[in-house]
């Protein structure tokens, strides 16, 4: 891989993710590069979808038939800053033999974005994650080549859709400021009668605070079956990724903190706790080893859901997976 290429993907990463940027520097080298490529990947599609008065739909569909056929290997890149990028992407897919289903899906979930903005279900929502977050998983789980990958994938799958959840809950304001997408399942916002001028007029009540708990239970449950899994990872990758899931989760602390109110201000990390949580990770890393019982230990996230909890919201049941 041409080291000019991974320097650009480097600095995209560097300039966009800042939070998935400070676990992907503790990851071992053969990881950490191939890491920063497939983040570049992912924002220079994502970019397509997420500009606030944008191109057509028809240009960004084009585009992104482009960015699929360039990844495919069906098209050669272009000599711009993301030529680069989709250059150094096509030559990770080959080393790592990443199946063109991946590549597929993740391009398919980009365009969903163009035409749906609303998802009437979890299980809806979930169809869309499929390629916006679990391919995301799965093909961090082909570069990172575990040796009992069948039993890893699931969990990745689960920590994948986790962070992406982690991501909606903590930018429902932008999302339909800047967008107009509601990423709460409508079927949530219903029971808990909560209207979408609500949401756009940043009115946070007992019902918007009954949906983030909802919708936070939800996505705790899919952290605790996604860390459940980081065992099955090669033992130099176990720390970047129990890092990643500290440091999205700790959004979750953030939101409650606030209130839920994610309305009137997007929660964010600053670099301050970021490296907090960094040192603190560490530490109990170094102390038991355990990827498991270091993430109960810090993370925003309970060992057990809370029987309060428990009692107010269904159950949702384990995640289902492809099979």
């Amino acid at each position: 891989m041409q080291s000019d290429n991974i320097r650009t993907s480097k600095s995209i990463q560097q300039q966009t993710g800042r939070t998935f940027h400070l676990a992907t520097r503790v990851l071992p080298e053969r990881t950490r590069y191939p890491t920063y490529v497939m983040y570049a990947f992912f924002r220079v599609a994502d970019e397509v979808v997420d500009q606030p008065d944008g191109p057509p739909p028809t240009v960004q569909h084009e585009r992104l038939e482009q960015i699929r056929e360039t990844a495919l290997g069906n098209r050669d890149p272009e000599d711009t800053e993301d030529g680069a990028v989709l250059e150094a992407f096509r030559e990770l897919v080959v080393e790592h033999d990443i199946p063109d289903e991946e590549i597929n899906v993740f391009i398919d979930a980009m365009e969903m974005d163009i035409a749906q903005a609303r998802y009437e279900t979890f299980a809806d929502l979930r169809e869309y994650m499929r390629g916006s977050a679990v391919a995301v998983g799965n093909m961090m789980t082909m570069v990172m080549d575990p040796p009992r990958k069948e039993e890893a994938l699931p969990h990745a799958e689960a920590l994948a859709e986790a962070f992406q959840l982690s991501n909606f809950l903590r930018d429902v304001r932008e999302d339909i400021h800047d967008y107009g997408r509601v990423y709460l399942p409508q079927e949530t916002l219903k029971r808990h009668g909560v209207t979408e001028d609500q949401l756009a007029n940043a009115e946070v009540d007992e019902g918007f605070r009954a949906v983030m708990q909802e919708e936070l239970a939800r996505t705790d449950d899919l952290y605790r079956e996604g860390v459940a899994g980081i065992r099955y990872l090669p033992e130099d990758c176990q720390f970047g990724v129990l890092l990643s899931a500290v440091l999205y989760a700790e959004h979750h602390r953030l939101i409650r903190d606030r209130g839920y109110d994610v309305l009137t201000e997007t929660p964010q990390l600053t670099r301050r706790r970021r490296l907090w949580l960094l040192a603190r990770t560490w530490w109990h890393w170094r102390r038991n080893g355990d990827p498991e019982a270091t993430f109960y230990s810090v993370s925003a996230v309970s060992e057990r859901r809370p029987e309060r909890m428990q009692a107010d919201i269904p159950s949702h049941g384990k995640p289902t997976w492809r099979g």
